[in-house]
């Protein structure tokens, strides 16, 4: 079985260091770079299973990085390394897409819980799933768009593919919105509020709803949470 293996994004060479080390001890595979502008480049090249991406680095900042990955490898899971504790900084990280957000200074004990729970998360992810059609639309996953019969297209967000891979892959139960923040974001909610999640299903059903005020699709069970509700869905290749 192969090894699962790491990227470590992070300038200090001694936090680096470390982190290697304590990765390599627990039995993972470890690539590492220092310089942000390489970051991408070298995701894209080595596929690692997992990214530790640092915020604050030299040329393209970690969040940089995190909105050029999430358009060309969506499913790569990230956590982002930083000094910043501040919540903007958390809620920004989250909502661009990353699975988890370590405050410096950590313990590697810490961090490498994060790391098996974010690896544990990912493996539920469905990762075969491109395309899946919804009534009269087609959802292309991949390309992150919405195909109306007419042949409109609208465009999805990171976020809201996200939230229908998850909605998909647990089709047939509500899923509250709890759920969606730990599974989806990341998060929990003692770090963001579970409106988030409001706001982005409500942006969602506009994109994907003949009548997002009554919805057919992504319905709302009544004190349980959301659900995929169309009957005839399939999914694609």
């Amino acid at each position: 079985m192969a090894q699962t293996t790491i990227l470590v994004v992070e300038d200090d060479a001694a936090i680096r260091r470390g982190l290697c080390d304590a990765l390599a001890f627990a039995g993972y595979a470890v690539d590492a770079c220092a310089q942000g502008d390489e970051a991408v480049d070298r995701a894209l090249a080595s596929s690692p299973d997992l990214l530790l991406l640092d915020v604050l680095l030299p040329g393209k900042d970690g969040f940089e990085i995190l909105r050029e990955l999430r358009a060309s490898h969506p499913q790569l899971p990230v956590i982002l390394l930083t000094a910043r504790g501040a919540e903007e900084d958390r809620v920004r990280g989250l909502k661009l897409g990353a699975d988890d957000y370590v405050v410096k200074p950590f313990s590697a004990s810490e961090l490498l819980a994060r790391v098996e729970a974010v690896l544990r998360r990912s493996a539920e992810r469905p990762r075969g799933l491109r395309t899946l059609r919804l009534g009269d639309r087609t959802v292309d996953l991949e390309l992150g768009e919405i195909a109306l019969l007419g042949g409109e297209k609208r465009r999805l967000s990171e976020l809201e593919s996200s939230i229908l891979r998850y909605l998909v892959a647990h089709r047939g139960r509500p899923v509250d919105r709890r759920e969606l923040l730990q599974r989806v974001w990341g998060g929990n909610s003692r770090e963001m509020e579970t409106r988030t999640i409001d706001m982005h299903v409500r942006r969602l059903r506009e994109k994907l709803e003949l009548d997002p005020a009554q919805p057919k699709l992504l319905v709302t069970v009544r004190s349980r949470g959301y659900m995929l509700a169309d009957p005839d869905g399939q999914e694609g290749a």
